[in-house]
């Protein structure tokens, strides 16, 4: 059974829109290797139809001499979840349909590995709502946005702190897994 792990850049306020804001920072190699790891343990990507929309025409052009997570995002099978996507550009591009946690469930029963994603803020959204994310790996800027959509659902959920570091661009990276027994 697959394992959902949610990559996300998030402002001290849990703001995951959008983040034009991540750009006055500098972008420490070693979150590139840590988001080169977190892809390394994944087998498929999951995707909301909005990030997919902006995904695809940005990844699937390049190759491994332009980006090193180039192989992983173009040659993995990439899970869509849209009420109006009708068909997929990108190739092992599967569409789950409108977002249903039962298709959820299958997508995680045929996976065999970790399931990824990055952005699609209101899938995750979705998922976290419904229990069915197991790990967050949060890349947490030093700035507040007060107004923007954020990451968590009105839901309360118990998370454990699994690692974490901190980076020259003051930039934390946060991992956390759903606690055993934590109740929704």
């Amino acid at each position: 059974m697959g394992t959902i792990k949610v990559h996300e850049f998030t402002t001290l306020d849990g703001v995951v829109d959008e983040p034009r804001w991540t750009f006055g920072f500098d972008f420490d190699p070693r979150m590139g290797q840590a988001i080169g790891e977190l892809m390394s343990g994944c087998t498929a990507i999951l995707l909301g139809r909005t990030t997919y929309e902006m995904f695809e025409p940005a990844w699937s052009v390049r190759s491994a001499e332009d980006d090193p997570g180039a192989p992983f995002m173009n040659d993995s099978t990439k899970y869509v979840v849209s009420s109006t996507l009708r068909e997929s550009t990108w190739r092992n591009t599967e569409l789950v349909g409108a977002y249903n946690p039962d298709n959820i469930r299958r997508v995680k029963d045929a996976v065999d590995g970790g399931i990824y994603i990055s952005g699609s803020s209101t899938l995750v959204r979705a998922l976290m709502a419904d229990g069915l994310v197991d790990e967050l790996h949060l890349f947490v800027f030093p700035i507040t946005r007060a107004t923007e959509p954020r990451l968590f659902p009105e839901v309360a959920t118990t998370w454990s702190l699994t690692g974490h570091d901190a980076y020259d661009n003051r930039v934390l990276y946060l991992t956390y897994s759903r606690s055993a027994g934590a109740q929704d």
